[in-house]
């Protein structure tokens, strides 16, 4: 019988094992290829993402498909994390960010903002989130009230309702 500690090859094995289920992913955004990710990049290294572990991206927030991130979602499997140097890196909105976190969570992968202090692999970290979570569900419910009583202000004063027509006679 071999036991664990005599042999250097099982030692290796459970070394990978654990670091697979645990390996911390880093995210880092600039919008345009003069912008420097490198302060991004440094604070991710720090927080204990190794550079084979990191995706950098070029690209605008605005736009609603990032190859770079899609990429990276799609490796991220139960018990990875996901780092990021501020929220706005990841998500386009509030309401985005919500959703890309509650899928990740879906997934049994943590996410942590460094700037924000946001950590769902703790019980205070997963509480700001579900309070963010919260404060967007109320902003979309804000926006909709907003159209809705917009739009039966129009219909109660006899406004056209949609587009103008192109058609003259």
């Amino acid at each position: 019988m071999i036991a664990w500690s005599e042999s250097a090859e099982w030692g290796d094995f459970w070394a990978r094992r654990v670091a697979r289920f645990v390996t911390v992913w880093g995210y880092a955004r600039v919008s345009t290829f003069d912008q420097e990710p490198a302060a991004q990049l440094d604070a991710l290294n720090s927080a204990g993402v190794r550079d084979e572990h990191l995706m950098v991206e070029y690209a605008s927030g605005a736009l609603t498909s990032r190859p770079g991130l899609d990429e990276l979602l799609s490796k991220l499997v139960r018990g990875d994390v996901l780092t990021v140097v501020k929220l706005d890196r990841l998500g386009r909105s509030l309401s985005h960010l919500v959703r890309v976190v509650a899928d990740l969570g879906e997934r049994g992968v943590e996410f942590r903002s460094l700037t924000e202090a946001i950590d769902t692999t703790t019980p205070a970290g997963r509480l700001v989130f579900h309070l963010m979570a919260a404060v967007a569900e109320f902003e979309r419910e804000l926006i909709r009230e907003r159209t809705l009583a917009g739009l039966a202000a129009r219909r109660a004063a006899g406004g056209h309702m949609g587009r103008p027509s192109w058609v003259t006679a």
